[in-house]
């Protein structure tokens, strides 16, 4: 499968380098080839410059977010999530018009010395936000609650744990349940929350996550669900 990638940080690599094990043909999506092959500080996190990471990973090609965009049968959105909206718009209404939207973003405040903060909660959610603004797209919400290692080798965490997924279209979800299986995922740890509003509900899971990164002094963690038997009474 063609898959784009919108970004270049740690989460896109990350996604990129996985779909490409897989046997996925993949392109990642920049703002401008030519700025971000030059840079040479490192990146947050002191994750190594984007031209190091390509030159050990040169099955992925990089491309302008609208030629990504338009180049992907299902694209990822691997963006900072409060600068989302402004590199969907950059790939392209109709580049992302029928296609599968995976949006794996979090709108997050970053303030020094604090956890990050959600940019608005309650009420919206990013991922209502993209679908909204594009509403050609099928926009599929997941992953987004745990930390990226764990996002394509679920097995880092033993035991059962849960990845979420929300979005509009049921034909679309099915497609990344596919994904997610590949990433190994099993089918009984998805749940399907439902329509693009409960990616109000994963988004806002992101202050507990992190509070857990500082208690638990890992990230290899996730969510386990167990869900009582439902007990069916009989009406007379």
């Amino acid at each position: 499968m063609r898959i784009a990638v919108l970004g270049t940080g740690r989460v896109g690599r990350a996604i990129a380098a996985r779909l490409v094990d897989l046997g996925h043909d993949v392109t990642i999506g920049t703002r401008s080839v030519s700025v971000t092959l030059s840079r040479t500080e490192p990146g947050p996190k002191a994750a190594p410059p984007y031209s190091e990471w390509q030159s050990a990973n040169p099955n992925v090609r990089l491309a302008s977010f609208d030629e990504a965009a338009a180049w992907g049968d299902v694209v990822m959105n691997a963006t900072a999530g409060n600068n989302s909206l402004m590199v969907l718009e950059l790939a392209g209404a109709h580049n992302l018009a029928s296609k599968v939207l995976i949006d794996l973003a979090v709108p997050l405040i970053y303030t020094e010395g604090s956890p990050p903060q959600l940019a608005f909660a309650n009420t919206d959610s990013l991922g209502e936000q993209i679908q909204r603004a594009f509403p050609a797209t099928l926009v599929v919400k997941t992953l987004n609650t745990m930390h990226v290692n764990l996002m394509v080798d679920p097995a880092r965490v033993p035991g059962h744990h849960n990845v979420f997924l929300a979005g509009d279209a049921t034909a679309a979800k099915e497609t990344v349940k596919e994904l997610l299986g590949e990433f190994g995922w099993d089918r009984d740890a998805m749940i399907d929350l439902g329509n693009i509003r409960a990616a109000r509900a994963t988004e806002m899971y992101a202050p507990l996550l992190f509070a857990l990164f500082g208690a638990c002094g890992t990230s290899d963690l996730n969510i386990g669900v167990i869900c009582a038997p439902r007990v069916l009474s009989l009406v007379k």
